[in-house]
């Protein structure tokens, strides 16, 4: 088949093996552990990690967070267009300033991510659910 107006005919996207080479199919051969670099909260800035307890609406979020205090959580226009929030999910927190019974959620980690931080021991008891 050719490409309108262009003379190139199409191509495959698989090939054959050389003959010096094994056969595998997709990635099956390789052992080796994959190195995850996911962000930790900032001790500095005050930010924490919560659980998404309850969906509010409105780009609300009802979060219970590491210092045991459960919060508003507000979800920003950045964060809700790239990644969804649902209930039980890990994510990193801001506390407000000038109130403390509200914050920004700044992160999302996937349950892949959150059971990693688990495994490694990252998470506070209390939020370890993982």
């Amino acid at each position: 088949m050719l490409y309108r107006g262009t003379g190139l005919k199409e191509t495959y996207h698989w090939r054959l093996p050389l003959s010096n080479e094994p056969y595998t199919q997709g990635d099956q051969g390789a052992e080796s552990e994959e190195i995850l670099r996911l962000p930790y909260p900032n001790k500095k800035e005050g930010e924490m990690f919560g659980i998404a307890d309850q969906l509010l609406g409105a780009s609300r979020i009802k979060i219970m967070c590491a210092d045991g205090k459960s919060r508003m959580g507000r979800i920003p226009g950045k964060i809700k267009k790239r990644m969804w929030i649902r209930e039980g999910d890990l994510v990193i927190v801001r506390p407000w300033d000038f109130q403390e019974d509200k914050c920004d959620v700044l992160y999302r980690y996937t349950k892949t991510q959150a059971s990693h931080l688990s495994r490694k021991k990252v998470l506070p008891k209390n939020l370890d659910i993982f």
